[in-house]
């Protein structure tokens, strides 16, 4: 289906906007004139520099907003990593893609560690003399301090890499890692003492060398206890499609071109069969989607959610599309899965047409059994939020009413997530941003290419906007730094029980934020241990009853785009001096009751024999 962007723009804001018709006039002329970029359309012939303004966002206080202040503390940590694309003026667009990172445990000292994907130069232009990049692993002191162990640890690797899963597909308690690729991907086994042994052959889970990968995640779709693999593939790329393409914009000439240009392609879901080997079940198991029409690969993956929608205890997978349909695939439980992105709601936007769909996330942000998933777009898309109704199988788009979307729409938007920064017992929403195209500003005068990240506070109004734009005056200059954001993600870094962040980019330094709060909130924090099921618990829910309120969060690590957040799951409880109930649901549908949970300390729950 054709877009159209004035009535797009009209029928979106109109739904911001009831009865405003000085509003949807104006949107409608400025959705005209961002026609040439930020819809994606190839304009070829000469013409005026635009500029496209965001749409009027609703007046909404700031007043109630805490004062919470992130700090860069990238260099004073010991980061010294730089990412490298590649790029040297011929426009690839796999160059505009990468920036995966981490955080995770793989020493097991209790404490956070980093790791940060790389690129490399390409092939065929490495400039003389330099070493090729590879993977970077920070090892966590537990204060916030970082040292660098890649030499040591066997992940001085160079491929050119995207993304990257964490989980223990073994379970002996050692944290592994899977990394995407432009190529064959990678998996690397912890063998203990701070060493990995890459052993991607033996397990039978590179995929192709013309695979192009992005997210990942370790799930148990089956439920027999142990970490099955899931991989996103973007789009059939090759140099040779790509000038033959030879996208171009009005000022620039040669520029990063969309991925319609592009074949799609299909997932890949590998199941864990035990003693180190994984099976390539993805024909069988219902997830190689073809278009309709033409019997070809429909999908152009960046973005994964493991999470079980209907409440059958079976991991079901919602996948971020770029400029074709968003696909959920439902768990049958018979080893196959079924799609039905387009009856759930969440296929399209509000008016049936696809967008270019990025970072995603899944999470209860409203405290109760609404299910919400959230899901970064392009640029002059506003984010989506689409929220489950009564029959849990069926969503609805609410961005606009909830206010993560109006006020979203001009940015381009990767990284996204759902935590707690302030520790209030409610979810809030951050987005890392940054454009495709470094002269974007020549096409868009508005348009930036080093975008700066969105924090939405959740405000926990239920009847007005529910997640309120962050005002630099509430978090500090350091978050809104313009980079070319990519992947985010977070975890408690230095042990003071808030999520500190971090934020890739492209063609430069990661930006790592340390949350410095000091608003006097309570929280409680888990690590599980599955013994029937798989031993990072990764499918559980933790649900904490405090007062009238049931918090429930569930752990995955795998959030937003090509990243992994922490494992242990922090839960605010705002100024709530007890808890009533702690309830842990497992992967499997077991459920077990948590006594003495300590407030402001890390507890730590085997799963029942």
């Amino acid at each position: 289906m054709k877009r159209n962007p004035a009535t797009d723009d009209d029928a979106v804001i109109g739904r911001a906007f009831r009865g405003s018709l000085v509003v949807l006039a104006v949107v409608a002329l400025l959705g005209v004139g961002s026609f040439v970029f930020l819809n994606r359309r190839p304009e070829l012939s000469d013409g005026p520099v635009t500029e496209l303004k965001a749409p009027n966002a609703p007046e909404v206080s700031t007043k109630e907003i805490p004062v919470v202040k992130f700090t860069d503390i990238t260099a004073p940590a010991g980061i010294s990593f730089a990412h490298n694309n590649g790029a040297y003026g011929d426009k690839l667009l796999p160059e505009t893609m990468g920036g995966g990172v981490a955080f995770l445990d793989f020493d097991n000292d209790g404490d956070q560690d980093l790791l940060l994907i790389n690129s490399t130069d390409w092939p065929w232009k490495t400039p003389e003399g330099r070493n090729p990049t590879t993977l970077a692993l920070y090892r966590n002191d537990g204060k916030g301090k970082f040292d660098d162990v890649t030499d040591s640890s066997g992940l001085n690797v160079s491929l050119y890499g995207m993304g990257v899963a964490v989980g223990d597909y073994d379970n002996d308690g050692l944290v592994d890692l899977y990394v995407t690729a432009l190529g064959e991907n990678r998996l690397f086994r912890n063998a203990g003492r701070g060493q990995f042994e890459e052993v991607t052959a033996t397990a039978k889970v590179g995929g192709s060398p013309a695979d192009w990968s992005t997210s990942a995640a370790w799930i148990d779709y089956d439920n027999d206890g142990d970490l099955d693999l899931f991989v996103c593939n973007y789009v059939q790329w090759s140099r040779e499609i790509d000038f033959e393409v030879d996208f171009r914009l009005v000022g620039i000439g040669r520029a990063y071109g969309p991925p319609w240009n592009f074949p799609g392609t299909f997932p890949r879901l590998y199941r864990n069969d035990g003693r180190g080997q994984f099976t390539d079940v993805s024909k069988e198991s219902g997830i190689q989607i073809k278009n309709p029409a033409t019997g070809v690969p429909m999908a152009k993956s960046l973005g994964v959610a493991p999470v079980d929608i209907n409440g059958d205890h079976r991991i079901d997978l919602v996948v971020a599309n770029d400029t074709v349909q968003n696909f959920v695939f439902s768990n049958l439980g018979n080893g196959t899965f079924q799609e039905m992105g387009a009856r759930s709601g969440i296929a399209f936007d509000s008016y049936g047409q696809t967008r270019g769909a990025m970072g995603i996330d899944a999470a209860r942000f409203r405290n109760d059994d609404a299910l919400g998933i959230a899901i970064g777009n392009f640029a002059n898309e506003p984010n989506a939020l689409y929220v489950s109704q009564r029959d849990s199988l069926v969503f609805a788009d609410e961005a606009i009413t909830e206010g993560v979307g109006t006020a979203s729409r001009l940015l381009l938007k990767f990284g996204l997530f759902f935590f707690d920064y302030d520790l209030d017992g409610r979810l809030d929403v951050l987005t890392a941003n940054g454009h495709l195209e470094e002269e974007i500003s020549k096409v868009q005068a508005s348009q930036q290419y080093r975008q700066p990240a969105q924090l939405f506070w959740n405000s926990g109004e239920s009847r007005g906007l529910r997640f309120i734009p962050v005002p630099q005056e509430k978090c500090g200059a350091d978050l809104f730094q313009p980079m070319v954001g990519r992947g985010s993600a977070f975890a408690d870094i230095d042990g003071d029980g808030d999520s500190d962040v971090v934020i890739a980019q492209i063609g430069g330094p990661p930006l790592l934020l340390r949350n410095d709060q000091q608003l006097g909130h309570r929280w409680v924090r888990f690590k599980l241990f599955g013994t029937r099921s798989n031993r990072d618990a990764i499918g559980s829910w933790i649900k904490v009853r405090v007062g009238n309120k049931v918090l429930s969060r569930q752990v995955m690590p795998t959030k937003g785009y090509l990243s992994q957040s922490e494992l242990p799951v922090t839960i605010g409880l705002g100024s709530a001096e007890t808890v009533e109930e702690v309830t842990i649901t497992w992967p499997d549908g077991s459920t077990q009751k948590v006594p003495q949970v300590k407030l402001d300390s890390l507890t730590v729950v085997e799963q029942s024999r």
